[in-house]
């Protein structure tokens, strides 16, 4: 019961930050588990229920932990990649933006890619990012803003701000590439790029960038809002899920 109860203040904290997703909900779908798994004891739930169920419930659950083990660890480890100087691309993952600028998440993002693009001169930056219902504008076309507010020359900005999802991000700024490479600029096929995203969704983006036909991506994990770690490592749990069961329906 006290694990449903700090499920619901949690669920409350996170819709508190505004931060663009629906997955607060989830927070309350847990309490309800809590809550039920609470009173099963009192009311004798658990006993009653015949012992294949029993068996059934005990075995599902080991099985989803072991696999959120696993999943949580990958994650664990891509947050710590780094990536080589010299790199002829970076490409920054959109996030919310607001009629104030980018969201927190979004932050962490275009610093670290600031970081990047003053010590690699040479590196041009794509911004990806389209508008969602909830935005005022594209996300490509607040980012651009930011990192030239931040001293980013746009000269070294291309702007893709029709995507939705994070395989959008990826597979229509390799068309930017492709178009950049007419101008004597490296194309998708030989230049070298780095992907700048928040550490927990670092590990599905390099996925993602090599089913897209970009094996070369290197990663460019970028912090994240400490208060929202949790809610963001379990959300890429169910993401990561959802993401291999298309790749293998697919």
């Amino acid at each position: 019961m006290v694990l449903a109860l700090a499920c619901v203040v949690y669920a409350m904290a996170v819709l508190g930050t505004n931060s663009g997703t629906g997955f607060w909900m989830a927070w309350l779908a847990f309490a309800v588990f809590f809550a039920l798994l609470g009173f099963s004891f009192p009311f004798h739930w658990w006993a009653m229920m015949p012992k294949l169920a029993r068996n059934a419930i005990v075995a599902v659950l080991v099985v989803g932990a072991l696999c959120f083990g696993v999943v949580e660890a990958r994650i664990i480890a891509a947050m710590n990649t780094t990536a080589a100087d010299g790199l002829d691309y970076v490409i920054v993952l959109g996030a919310q933006v607001r009629e104030s600028g980018p969201s927190r998440v979004l932050r962490y993002r275009l610093d670290t890619a600031i970081d990047y693009l003053n010590d690699n001169p040479q590196a041009i930056c794509v911004v990806s990012g389209g508008q969602g219902a909830n935005e005022p504008f594209p996300e490509a076309q607040g980012m651009a803003e930011y990192l030239e507010e931040h001293g980013i020359s746009g000269e070294r900005i291309l702007e893709e701000s029709e995507s939705t999802t994070t395989e959008e991000n990826i597979r229509y700024s390799l068309k930017l590439i492709d178009e950049a490479s007419a101008d004597g600029a490296p194309g998708p096929a030989d230049a070298s790029v780095g992907l700048v995203t928040n550490n927990f969704h670092m590990f599905r983006a390099l996925q993602i960038a090599h089913a897209q036909g970009l094996p070369q991506a290197q990663g460019l994990p970028a912090g994240s809002p400490p208060d929202m770690l949790v809610n963001n490592m379990v959300r890429e749990f169910f993401a990561e899920i959802k993401f291999l069961l298309r790749s293998l329906a697919g």
